[in-house]
């Protein structure tokens, strides 16, 4: 069927959606990707109820959480450029649809490796609706307005990204681990239903490339996960195992095979015209220093968001509900300046205002990695909402830029190099994190600084490669 006489389809010359349509479609994007997002972490709390309920151990039940990330990262390329091809709202439903009756099996789980399966098509769905949301966003938007709707998705990001520790834990207060899985069936049906009469269909375009070859797909897999589990058994299992040689060695070679897999796969994609790794976005400066920044940027979100609860929890001896209500000033102050930062996108250059989020944000890492033995509330309320701040100054105008430096044709790619981005700076964090644990033993707050500290340098790295971008946008134009 050709998406043109599908509800929701718009000309190729209309320039973004009219009202009410364009809430609508908005409302779509705001809550599948607050689904896709939140359910990255949603679990992280539930796991010791989840490993006893169905008798698994803790190593086991680890996968519950890798499942879903390795299974969103490996497809968020392919499905983007499939969303060049078939249409981004295809993709987008049928995204959502597998996310619901995944949902529907993790509930339903009686073993672990149930669990895991289910957990693993739940990441493919989320993947289908993470892959094309920008590039949706960009044909919801007249191109005057795109910052707002940039800075709406971001702050979904954002929030979502640290809300799945609070929402879990108002959930297991009340039911058992499996509503955590129940909550996604009303809400994906409602997206799908709303979707298919809101969402805009793509514009028809005349360069749109060549189908992607099957061994692409396979390649771009194997990279991601030979690169995934060799960062995890580098990080993660030294944390859990005391970073015996034995994981060391084969966490290299994994990362050594990721990185040769990468190597044949990069080789192909290389002078193709609409690669299904977007090297020819790459190739555009101020789009590779974009991708730079983000992943530093998340990098950096993650080491300090998983080494607060320790520092809280461990090192400092405050109760789960304080330390929960300290937390929540940084997605607070994400939210509230994220509209801010989406009204100042056009006014100044997007490298200006990235880099200054980045000092902003760099800062409050490096209070928070300085605190005290014994900080006072407000001591730490002030750091924590320059962290948020900071971050939604930042992401908002870096999204906007990979978006919009891309050709209106490579939108796809442009969205699912964002998921890929962000994914991949926070399995980076997390991997740095537990390394740090391993070579720091002991939560008496010194291995909590030091990652503070290094979030605070990956910061001010992704800072650098912002700012380095108003020349190059000079450039560019």
């Amino acid at each position: 069927m050709n998406d043109r006489a599908q509800t929701g389809s718009i000309p190729a010359t209309t320039d973004g959606l009219p009202q009410p349509a364009r809430r609508q479609a908005m409302l779509v994007i705001i809550l599948g990707l607050t689904l896709a997002v939140l359910d990255t972490s949603l679990v992280n709390l539930a796991l010791p109820d989840i490993a006893r309920e169905l008798q698994s151990d803790s190593a086991r039940s680890i996968w519950v959480v890798n499942a879903y990330q390795l299974a969103t990262l490996i497809v968020l390329l392919p499905l983007s450029a499939l969303g060049e091809r078939v249409g981004y709202r295809r993709v987008y439903l049928v995204g959502m649809a597998l996310f619901s009756v995944a949902s529907l099996g993790a509930m339903l789980a009686a073993s672990m490796p149930a669990l895991i399966a289910a957990r693993a098509l739940q990441g493919l769905g989320a993947a289908g609706v993470m892959a094309v949301n920008a590039a949706l966003v960009r044909l919801i938007y007249p191109r005057a307005q795109l910052g707002q709707g940039m800075a709406i998705n971001s702050m979904v990001v954002a929030t979502a990204s640290m809300a799945g520790p609070s929402v879990a834990a108002a959930v297991l207060s009340v039911a058992s681990w499996p509503w955590l899985f129940a909550v996604n069936l009303p809400l994906g049906l409602f997206i799908w239903q709303l979707g298919r009469r809101a969402l805009p269909a793509n514009p028809p375009s005349a360069h749109v490339g060549p189908r992607f070859a099957a061994i692409d797909v396979l390649l771009n897999g194997a990279m991601f996960t030979l690169i995934f589990l060799g960062g995890s058994q580098l990080g993660v299992r030294a944390a859990a195992t005391g970073a015996n040689g034995a994981n060391g060695g084969l966490g290299a070679a994994l990362l050594l095979a990721g990185l040769a897999v990468g190597a044949v796969y990069l080789r192909r994609q290389w002078h193709r015209a609409a690669p299904l790794f977007p090297i020819d976005l790459l190739r555009i400066p101020v789009f590779a220093l974009s991708m730079g920044s983000s992943v530093g940027a998340f990098c950096a979100q993650m080491l300090g968001f998983l080494a607060l609860p320790f520092l809280l929890l461990e090192a400092q001896g405050r109760s789960h509900l304080e330390a929960g209500l300290l937390i929540t000033a940084w997605p607070l102050a994400t939210a509230l300046v994220a509209p801010l930062a989406g009204r100042l996108i056009g006014r100044y250059p997007d490298g200006l205002l990235g880099g200054i989020g980045m000092a902003v944000f760099a800062a409050g890492l490096l209070a928070l990695g300085l605190l005290p033995a014994h900080p006072a509330d407000w001591d730490l309320l002030w750091r924590l909402g320059l962290c948020g701040a900071g971050f939604a100054l930042f992401q908002s105008p870096n999204n906007h830029t990979i978006v919009t430096t891309a050709p209106l044709h490579r939108s796809g790619a442009a969205s699912g190099m964002l998921g890929t981005a962000r994914l991949t700076g926070q399995t980076l964090g997390a991997v740095l994190l537990a390394a740090i644990f391993a070579l720091r033993p002991g939560h008496d707050g010194t291995a909590e600084s030091l990652a503070l500290l290094l979030a605070a340098a990956c910061a001010v790295a992704a800072g650098v490669c912002s700012s380095l971008r108003v020349r190059q946008a000079d450039k560019f134009k």
